[in-house]
């Protein structure tokens, strides 16, 4: 049966393969869907069949926005009134997967990370700014991370790789477990 992992974003993809690869753990036979935005989940998951199409169907989302994965899927098929979106395989970030790995690699480590990537000197000239005053050091890398065209992605992968593998965030963790479950590993 064909398994198809519904992601947010091009940033959660890349995270998510990212991880899988550093694990060893092949992806090969998963289909890992960026739907370009949550609200998009309707449209995919139905745009795969009814309840599936024999397609697998699992994902990542963003915990504030569980109520249009619920009825995205509910609109596709999927059990989701009687069983729960973990059991289905659905698997909810606190605030969004950027937030997770910053706090899974923590605040000194992201700001590491940054000044690997040679733009420290852009993160301080952000943290300096007027508007991010009384900001917490989080909260100015979560922006860092946001600020610019791509960078989510490309920030996704170096947090992703500056990780201990096997210390992700839960909700990589319980995906991945997830899918290795699935393929019967």
């Amino acid at each position: 049966m064909p398994r198809t992992v519904l992601v947010e974003g091009v940033s959660d993809r890349v995270a998510l393969t990212t991880l899988a690869h550093r694990r060893g753990e092949a992806l090969d036979d998963v289909d890992v869907v960026a739907l370009g935005g949550i609200t998009n989940i309707r449209a995919v998951a139905v745009s795969l069949g009814p309840r599936g199409a024999g397609h697998h169907l699992c994902g990542l989302y963003d915990s504030p926005a569980v109520g249009i994965v619920r009825e995205g899927l509910h609109q596709a098929g999927l059990p989701v009134e009687r069983a729960g979106l973990r059991e289905l395989g659905f698997f909810g970030c606190v605030l969004d997967l950027e937030d997770e790995l910053v706090r899974a690699v923590g605040v000194d480590g992201v700001e590491a990370v940054i000044d690997a990537e040679g733009e420290g000197r852009s993160l301080r000239l952000l943290a300096g700014m007027p508007a991010q005053r009384g900001w917490t050091r989080e909260a100015v890398v979560r922006r860092f991370l946001t600020s610019q065209a791509g960078r989510k992605a490309r920030y996704a992968r170096a947090l992703t790789e500056a990780l201990d593998p096997h210390r992700a965030p839960g909700p990589m963790e319980d995906l991945l477990d997830h899918l290795r479950e699935q393929a019967g590993t």
